[in-house]
């Protein structure tokens, strides 16, 4: 199902465009306001004049954005093609200027006018006695179903919105009480499928279609119907409800990413979201104590800061405080030459923007990073993946050195890591235990890189990475967006997994799910064989499925142990409606697809994914920011609230003294006793995946455990080796590097009521 949607979206992955905003950094903005009121705070505030400058900074990049360097500024296209049509009289012109308005309408969310559109195109063909050819006819009949199952979206799933909206398989909460749009793209789909009757992607979208109307399977003809076992779960999962709209969370935004983590120390985890459209708020939204959330992006200082895909927590500089790490420009080739931000948590609950004074300040499409120690002085890094398009000007990878006085200094072609390549996700762990963090990226240009840290190459001298992914068995071209190293068996080496990206369209995930066969690659899951080298298992761990990633994350659902794993799907083709999927882990032996029966299958498209305890009650809940690329495709943020389990847990707030503070890279070994005999739970201090954070604050579920004989500490860069004892079950504890005894942490629970209802904020539907 091939039709210009896709081709447009394709235009967008490849960042096939011009120069652009961004191009020249030297270039000054416009004076930035002096101050600014801060809401919810009583008084104004003076926003710092770091803040001030990089906010007119990305207001004035706003403001000069260019939409023929920028393929997914469609709203912005319009007025330029509606111009060029009212100019020309030429008839196939006006055909193809109207083809194209209709695309930008639909993808800038203007529906109806958009289907006006088609309308006048269709009109305009039968005027001239015309009839269009199979292929333009095709491709326009499936630009019109596409363009009503996007109404019917916008008139229920957003305007009519309920936890159940959009979650496939799609159940009675989640019906369309408006039905026009769904029901008018039936027989557009079912004309597509007579006349081609192997069209999977046509097959996908009808099934869904049916969905939304509470007419499926019964009611799809039978040769195209997808049976009911392809969305079957193979585990029994109790279902999680989405509690976002309940609790304030349910940002309704484009893409972007999400941090879960207790910003103001007060034993509450706060949730961080971002939106990477060059108005895109970043928000921060405070766990008030009470069962809900409140916003305080203003009274924090982060009004104006902006645009930003994915974003990451750090304690930068030691002092106790969560700060904030926001890349940007991904996607975007040369046109995404944006700065990215540092914002430091000054503990008074504002935030200050150090990127210039830190020397963070750079031009380059990005959003893939990762802070580590990775020469072990006690104070983050960072290596930034950015996005490598043009070999005779590129964007090579960086990392900054942190000199231990708030200020950074880059170093990536000294240490051997400049590489130029199109970054998606930067993932970090010592896979051999040496005592070094080593590097994984992930690529969609080729081959992944595994990046060994070989340490310095002489006392004082530079720090030195090299190219081990030959050697260690990782060299394959998985084509992958999404990547992590966890201990996804507990034998306490890390393991790898890249999940695939890239697909011809809807298609393909229609084939994967039906078992019929199909080209796009697959993810890959590697173990770690102990002795610097990995093996493909994703065949034996049942992983051999196309996901089609972006935001992702890991976390342990029912506290049994094992790391299970959530995968946030789509791109910016609009047909892609396809759902996030979860995986439960089996106690290290195969991953078991739980996405219907907990209630995952989001079909709007997934970006940030955090697992974190949320109302300190003992499990893991996920937080996923929802969104596509395209001024019309936003959508709700989403909670999944964890209904509980009968498992033990224990959770872990390292504080590093030798080691950085926030022991990223710590690596805990936890021995249990449970009532089959011993066993030992293995994890590492980060934020788990390349897009999405999770807490600091390690949440270890226990399983049947009865009790917990020790916590090992292997502290990160020191190499300091505690033993804890003493700690009990379902306890929450503070470790201190140099400290023998641990600290009892009192986490108050709270209440989170799904039936509650509230008001939302929403965004205008244009032309609805």
């Amino acid at each position: 199902m091939s039709h210009r949607i896709a081709r447009t979206a394709a235009w967008l992955l490849l960042g096939a465009w011009g120069t652009c905003l961004g191009e020249n950094p030297a270039a000054q903005p416009p004076a930035p306001p002096q101050q600014q009121a801060a809401a919810g705070s009583g008084t104004p505030r003076a926003l710092p004049l770091s803040n001030q400058r990089m906010a007119a900074r990305l207001a004035h990049l706003r403001e000069t954005a260019d939409p023929a360097s920028m393929a997914y500024l469609t709203d912005r296209q319009i007025p330029r093609i509606q111009s060029a049509l009212r100019l020309t009289t030429n008839q196939q012109q006006q055909a193809s200027l109207r083809f194209n308005l209709s695309n930008q309408l639909l993808l800038s969310g203007r529906t109806l006018e958009a289907l006006d559109v088609i309308r006048d195109l269709e009109n305009q063909v039968t005027a001239n006695g015309g009839t269009l050819r199979a292929g333009p006819q095709s491709e326009l009949r499936i630009r019109k179903a596409i363009a009503y199952l996007r109404l019917g979206e916008q008139e229920n799933c957003q305007a009519n919105h309920t936890a159940s909206s959009c979650l496939l398989p799609i159940g009675p909460e989640g019906w369309h009480r408006l039905p026009r749009g769904s029901r008018s793209a039936i027989p557009l789909l079912t004309s597509q499928l007579t006349e081609h009757p192997n069209d999977l992607g046509a097959r996908w979208l009808l099934n869904i279609a049916y969905m939304t109307l509470g007419e499926w399977p019964a009611k799809v003809p039978q040769p195209w119907v997808i049976p009911e076992k392809a969305f079957a779960s193979e585990y029994d999962l109790p279902r999680f409800p989405d509690v976002a709209g309940t609790l304030g969370l349910d940002v309704d935004d484009l893409a972007g990413g999400s941090i879960v983590e207790d910003f103001n120390n007060d034993g509450l985890l706060d949730v961080m979201a971002s939106a990477w459209g060059l108005d895109g708020q970043l928000r921060l939204f405070l766990n008030d104590g009470r069962g809900s959330f409140t916003e305080v992006t203003e009274s924090a200082g982060l009004k104006g800061i902006v645009s930003g895909l994915n974003i990451q927590q750090t304690d930068y500089n030691n002092d106790g405080w969560m700060d904030a790490w926001v890349p940007r420009g991904a996607w975007l080739a040369k046109a995404g030459r944006m700065p990215n931000s540092l914002l430091r948590n000054n503990g008074d609950g504002t935030f200050t923007d150090v990127t210039e004074e830190s020397g963070l300040l750079s031009f380059h499409p990005t959003q893939a990073s990762v802070w580590f120690d990775y020469d072990g002085d006690g104070h983050l890094d960072v290596f930034i993946g950015n996005e490598s398009t043009d070999p005779n000007d590129p964007d090579a990878c960086e990392l900054f050195h942190n000199n231990g006085n708030g200020t950074f200094t880059e170093c990536a072609a000294a240490s051997g890591v400049a590489l130029r390549r199109f970054v998606k996700g930067v993932a970090c762990a010592d896979y051999d235990r040496d005592g070094r963090p080593d590097l994984y990226l992930s690529c969609l240009d080729g081959r992944n890189v595994l990046l060994h840290n070989d340490g310095p190459t002489a006392p004082g001298g530079p720090w030195k990475f090299h190219d081990a992914s030959q050697e260690a068995g990782v060299a394959d071209q998985v084509l992958s967006f999404a990547t992590w190293f966890f201990d996804y068996d507990n034998d306490g080496w890390e393991d790898l997994f890249a999940s695939s990206y890239r697909i011809r369209n809807v298609s393909d995930i229609a084939a994967d799910y039906l078992g019929l066969p199909h080209e796009a690659p697959l993810p890959k899951l590697y173990h770690n064989n102990g002795d610097g080298t990995f093996t493909d298992v994703t065949v034996a761990m049942r992983m051999n499925r196309l996901c089609h990633t972006m935001g992702c994350n890991f976390g342990d659902l029912d506290n049994d142990g094992w790391q299970d794993m959530y995968l946030a799907t789509g791109n910016p083709d609009l047909t892609t409606l396809i759902p996030n999927r979860m995986f439960r882990n089996a106690e290290g032996k195969r991953f078991q697809e739980v996405t219907s029966s907990g209630g995952f299958g989001h079909l709007q498209k997934g970006h940030g994914v955090s697992f974190a305890d949320l109302d300190n009650d003992g499990d893991q809940d996920v937080y996923v920011v929802m969104g596509g690329a395209f001024p019309g495709d936003n959508y709700r943020n989403a909670l999944f609230m964890n209904p509980g389990n009968t498992n033990g847990w224990l959770k872990l707030k390292l504080v590093g003294a030798k080691a950085n503070r926030a022991a990223i890279g710590a690596r805990l070994q936890v021995t249990l006793e449970t009532p089959s005999g011993p066993r030992t739970i293995f994890k590492t201090v980060n934020s788990g995946a390349s897009f999405g954070s999770n807490p600091m604050r390690q949440e270890l579920g226990l399983g049947d455990a009865t009790g917990i004989v020790s916590v090992d500490v292997l502290w990160p860069g020191s190499g300091t080796r505690q033993t804890f004892r003493g700690l009990e079950r379902n306890r929450a504890y503070q470790l201190q590097e140099g400290h023998s005894d641990s600290m009892a942490l009192q986490l108050k629970p709270l209440q989170f009521d799904p039936q509650r209802r509230r008001s939302h904020g929403h965004r205008e539907q244009a032309g609805l």
